[in-house]
């Protein structure tokens, strides 16, 4: 795609398909993402979707039979749209089985949008037949049927997160931490290093922290602290592909000693420097560097 081209997703589908879900895949890939604007608003969005995006040169759009007129309307919108000169058009239809709809109208109690106070099953067949013909226009169909969310994310990730071969990226966050005031929330992985010789009982250093160039000659001094980090360097690079195969958008790895103040931080900061020398743009975070 073009520097200059804009692409532009427009999510539609039966309803209970799993838009919402495909929607947010989309955010995750910085897509700019807006959900169900009135058949005016998204004429108009859809004339200039990056001049109204804020120059966003991708775009993903949800609409579906909540807008009125949408059935009647959508077709000649998308072939407005497609036939527009810089704008890469993929209309991306979701659909389901009658029996998977309806669990999932009963999981969440929501009414069908077109049930009007009859039963659900009599919304989905007549929104299945409603978009029919909007259906036979899409680009790309997905059956969500027999999905979890992970395969969802999975599909749209494969489909749309590369550009130029290259995946979608991986935000990491290195956070250092004392044991003693607990284990950062949200933490997927942590690691003890406080099996390492403490500067804080060394006089010289203990108002010092793990970035300052005496703690840091310190701790390199110590054999432990080497074999640490090549061993941390080796998993982590092996790691982050693993995750980043698997669409993971963000992953956060926890490194503790006592106080978190020393051992920890210079851990981080040596870590985070190695996976930055791989290719990587982890994010240091030292929480109790203050305390």
């Amino acid at each position: 795609m073009s520097t200059d081209t804009t692409q532009l997703v427009l999510i539609t589908g039966l309803s209970g398909s799993g838009k919402s879900s495909v929607a947010k895949c989309f955010e995750d890939l910085d897509y700019y993402t807006v959900d169900n604007l009135p058949l005016p608003l998204l004429r108009e969005f859809l004339a200039t979707p990056s001049e109204l995006a804020g120059g966003a040169r991708s775009i993903a759009v949800v609409t579906d039979v909540r807008a009125p007129g949408f059935a009647e309307q959508l077709p000649d919108l998308i072939n407005e749209c497609s036939s527009g000169e810089g704008t890469d058009v993929t209309v991306l239809f979701l659909e389901a089985s009658t029996e998977t709809l309806l669990r999932r109208f009963s999981e969440t109690r929501r009414p069908h949008p077109l049930s009007r106070g009859e039963r659900v099953l009599d919304g989905i067949e007549s929104e299945r037949e409603l978009l029919s013909d909007i259906r036979g226009l899409a680009d790309m169909v997905f059956d969500t049927s027999e999905w979890s969310i992970h395969e969802i994310r999975s599909e749209v990730f494969r489909r749309f997160g590369t550009e130029e071969g290259n995946p979608p990226k991986l935000a990491i966050s290195i956070v250092s931490f004392g044991f003693k005031y607990g284990i950062p929330y949200g933490s997927d992985s942590v690691f003890d290093v406080r099996f390492l010789p403490n500067p804080h009982f060394q006089p010289d250093l203990k108002q010092l922290t793990g970035r300052d160039p005496e703690v840091m000659a310190y701790l390199e001094d110590q054999v432990e602290y080497h074999e640490l980090l090549d061993r941390l360097e080796a998993l982590w690079l092996y790691l982050l592909l693993q995750y980043q195969r698997e669409n993971r958008s963000h992953l956060s790895i926890g490194i503790g000693c006592t106080g978190g103040r020393h051992r920890s931080v210079a851990i981080a900061e040596a870590l985070g420097s190695r996976l930055r020398a791989a290719g990587w743009s982890p994010m240091l975070m030292h929480r109790d560097l203050a305390k």
